[in-house]
């Protein structure tokens, strides 16, 4: 006998719009909740955008809304409902305990989705430690009855959970006892940042809203074989390969935790030694999906998270823009961004390049503006080796990018030209120190 499946948990989803916000955004502010909605398994069957005339401190809606939104409730027959900001401990459980449904803010569906997604251990205890700081203001569970059977944690799984401990004075201890395995980690990712930096290699990562295509196009740049799925937060793990540039240079490239709008600080705290990546990084590639309409929306919330965590231009970290999937455009529309990011990059000096992470369209004009971008600071060094010098020469094809190199066919010297980065003309001119004195002097 064949177990049946259970049935999706049916959601209401809710943008509410308070008074003086902004609507010109509320389209895709809920679509993007209801995509966070049924990427946690659950079945969206309506979505719609409320204005909300006045705040109520206890309830959020007035009682008139109450009403209204109970009777859709009940037509719908939903057992959940999503609204699409962040309520307080007391707004949420007043209206659970009016609507007799499960109420979600949008926190805490983040905060959900981020604990199906996580894999490695680290992961797993920056989420852990983000949903408890989320819940140390809601320890009581009303609503047991839409428990399924599940594994995992969060605020729809069923018995196959840890339920929680309430007692405060346990959670707190819980709490520390995950921020030190996470100062651990922290620890951990630091000396290999360190050993990473030992050799130079400069850093390049890559960010951008959820879903923008940073897996695809790190894939793409790599051959790593992330994960990379049209879903909200694919990627939690930063993943670092090494990549070598049209000069022949060598850098790191790095895979992060996509951004979303209104992210939750509780998560930006859990994850920062995860994103200290972004912030050690030589420059940054903001990756952007212009097949959404609402790009510029996404790339103001980025630029939003990016300055919340002490980085961007603003900081003195290059940033180039890659706007992405302009396979999915037509015609007219790729040509117009073409157009668009050539009058970017005239008006405002901004590096700017339409690519394709799935067709590769675009893609070595990106690699040669990175390669430009870190060259800015290079050196630029002439020799004249004799022939038991091959050493010297060896050294530079390995490190730098040699302009070119002569040999005379009598007396078999050396005219070499090399590019070096700032790092590695350092470390040339320690390495090779006597050599550039007796030419100095010569």
């Amino acid at each position: 006998m064949t177990e049946t499946a259970q049935a999706p948990t049916r959601a209401l989803v809710i943008h509410p719009l308070p008074p003086g916000a902004d609507d010109s955004r509320a389209d895709a502010r809920l679509e993007e909740a209801s995509g966070l909605a049924i990427a946690l398994g659950l079945e969206a069957v309506d979505a719609i955008i409320e204005p909300v005339r006045k705040l109520e401190a206890g309830t959020y809606f007035g009682k008139g809304k109450l009403e209204t939104l109970h009777e859709r409730m009940q037509a719908l027959e939903v057992q959940a409902v999503i609204i699409d900001t962040a309520l307080s401990p007391v707004q949420q459980r007043n209206l659970e305990k009016r609507w007799q449904v499960k109420v979600i803010d949008r926190t805490g569906l983040i905060l959900e989705i981020f604990g199906e997604r996580a894999r490695t251990r680290e992961g797993r205890l920056q989420v852990e430690l983000a949903r408890l700081t989320y819940e140390r203001s809601r320890l009581v569970r009303t609503w047991t009855h839409l428990e399924r059977q599940r594994g995992g944690r969060g605020f729809l799984a069923g018995p196959g959970e840890t339920q929680i401990e309430t007692d405060r004075r346990l959670l707190a201890s819980k709490m520390a006892k995950l921020r030190r395995e996470l100062e651990q980690v922290k620890r951990t990712r630091a000396l290999h940042r360190t050993r990473r930096q030992a050799a130079p290699w400069p850093s390049i990562a890559l960010v951008g809203y959820t879903n923008a295509g940073k897996s695809t196009l790190f894939n793409r740049l790599t051959a790593a074989g992330v994960l990379a799925k049209d879903m909200p937060f694919a990627t939690l793990d930063p993943t670092v390969r090494g990549v070598r540039l049209p000069s022949g240079r060598r850098v790191l490239v790095s895979d992060t935790v996509g951004f979303i709008t209104d992210l939750p600080t509780e998560l930006i705290a859990a994850f920062r030694a995860t994103l200290e990546e972004v912030r050690e990084a030589d420059i940054l590639v903001h990756v952007r999906d212009l097949s959404d309409p609402d790009h510029e929306g996404r790339k103001a919330d980025v630029e939003s998270v990016l300055t919340a965590l002490d980085c961007g231009p603003a900081h003195g970290q290059p940033l180039i823009e890659a706007w992405n999937k302009i396979d999915r455009l037509d015609a007219e529309a790729r040509d117009d961004a073409v157009w668009a990011a050539r009058m970017a990059a005239s008006k405002s000096r901004a590096s700017v390049h339409p690519v394709s992470a799935v067709t590769g369209e675009g893609v070595s004009a990106l690699l040669e503006a990175v390669d430009a971008a870190l060259g800015r600071d290079d050196e630029r060094i002439s020799l004249d080796l004799e022939p038991g010098q091959a050493e010297i020469a060896a050294w530079l094809h390995e490190h730098g990018e040699v302009v070119s190199d002569r040999r005379d066919a009598k007396t078999g010297q050396i005219r070499i030209e090399a590019r070096l980065a700032g790092p590695d003309a350092g470390r040339f001119r320690a390495k090779f120190a006597a050599l550039l004195n007796d030419q100095a002097e010569a």
